[in-house]
């Protein structure tokens, strides 16, 4: 398989290639325009299975010991607490400072997108169930978690996230995945700048336009607990809060997800950086193709290491404190795989690159699983998983 080190001052390190490369690996031929006008405007389509799960048994094949690092992280509770502790006190500070101000913008996002983003990846962590070694004791502490980005997500973001793992790239079940309308209409210069500072819409609402989910208690209990909190800091208590204190919550929450340093990370995990050959490009030849990225930064520091993404998608179960471990065991299957140096880099490039933009991701059409049910659960063309990997 091709991979690719993307630099921060633009130049790509090619490692190896499969038919993966500037156009001339195994033989063939660099696209010609005529082929470029047809193909590099439609998504990637394979045959293959996603990669994870294969190289997971190739691990543990080879390093059983990785196993030994699956399980909750207890840290992970207290730096969640800690982090809700900062934005409600940011909150109460910024109480009587003027929304449009400059301070409070500034604030809002250095400060506040930050620490939200570090709350989405918390929840990402314990939707895993990484927080405690109880689902339900999990279930809840995300929705504590979910307090200071001011809107219900929690509960939803689970059940779609673990189909994102279970159906990487399958067409109908990966929410991550663009629609074909994002894809006709933000496949411009303008339309990815608008796409990358609106996104964290475009996360929350494609899902439930892909298809839906059950609403069950636990997301009753995130609603109630979410709009109780937002109400208090309004109207309860009117000496610490205001009405600015849970504008300036998701006021974050939106920064967190728009033109941030940190997040870069949604785009960089799955998008495919990498100039594809024509032989590659072509499903019938069944070569692999890079459809995860790992990013080993300074932004990990902020964001439950979330940049070692081939490593996360290889060990869902494998907490974030430890998968600098796994790297370091099975360093021989992660060195050849892509990376990226920068996620503001990566930003950068998605939006004034003209051979990367919407329809840059690998989707197929066969396997998946969907979990937690939902009304397309029927039409789901299920691989062979277990049980326990389900939950892992």
């Amino acid at each position: 398989m091709a991979s690719t080190t993307i630099t921060s001052n633009g130049t790509a390190k090619r490692k190896a290639a499969n038919g993966i490369s500037n156009g001339h690996a195994n033989g063939a031929t660099a696209p010609t325009k005529n082929a470029d006008d047809q193909k590099e405007h439609d998504f990637f389509w394979t045959y293959t299975e996603e990669p994870h799960r294969t190289r997971r048994l190739a691990i543990i094949k080879a390093h059983p010991e990785v196993l030994k690092l699956c399980g909750a992280e207890p840290l992970t509770k207290y730096v969640v607490a800690g982090v809700v502790a900062l934005q409600v006190l940011c909150a109460h500070l910024l109480r009587d400072t003027p929304f449009w101000s400059l301070k409070f913008w500034a604030v809002a996002y250095i400060i506040g997108a930050t620490s939200n983003q570090n709350l989405f990846l918390a929840i990402h962590e314990i939707s895993h169930n990484l927080a405690f070694r109880s689902p339900m004791a999990n279930r809840l502490f995300a929705i504590f978690a979910n307090l200071p980005i001011g809107l219900p997500y929690s509960a939803s973001f689970r059940p779609y996230h673990l189909t994102h793992h279970k159906s990487l790239g399958v067409d109908g079940l990966d929410t991550d995945l663009p629609t074909a309308l994002e894809a006709v209409f933000l496949d411009s210069i303008l339309g990815k700048a608008f796409f990358c500072t609106f996104q964290i819409l475009f996360y929350a609402l494609r899902p439930m336009a892909v298809y839906r989910v059950p609403f069950t208690w636990v997301h009753w209990v995130n609603v109630a607990v979410q709009l109780s909190f937002d109400y208090a800091l309004i109207a309860l208590l009117p000496n610490y809060f205001s009405v600015n204190s849970v504008l300036y919550l998701i006021l974050s929450s939106f920064l967190a997800g728009s033109l941030h340093p940190t997040a870069g990370h949604f785009i960089a995990e799955h998008y495919v950086y990498e100039h594809i050959s024509d032989e590659a490009r072509d499903p019938e030849n069944k070569i692999p193709l890079p459809e995860t990225y790992s990013y080993y930064g300074i932004l990990n520091f902020f964001t439950y290491n979330v940049g070692l993404h081939n490593e996360h998608h290889d060990f869902p179960a494998i907490p974030w404190t430890r998968l600098p471990k796994l790297n370091k065991i099975a360093k021989e299957f992660y060195d050849p795989l892509p990376t990226h140096e920068s996620w503001v880099y990566v930003l950068w490039q998605f939006i004034f690159d003209d051979k990367i933009g919407m329809t840059s991701r690998v989707k197929r059409k066969q396997g998946g699983r969907v979990v937690g049910g939902g009304n397309i659960a029927a039409k789901a063309k299920v691989a062979d998983w277990t049980a326990d990997e389900i939950e892992a």
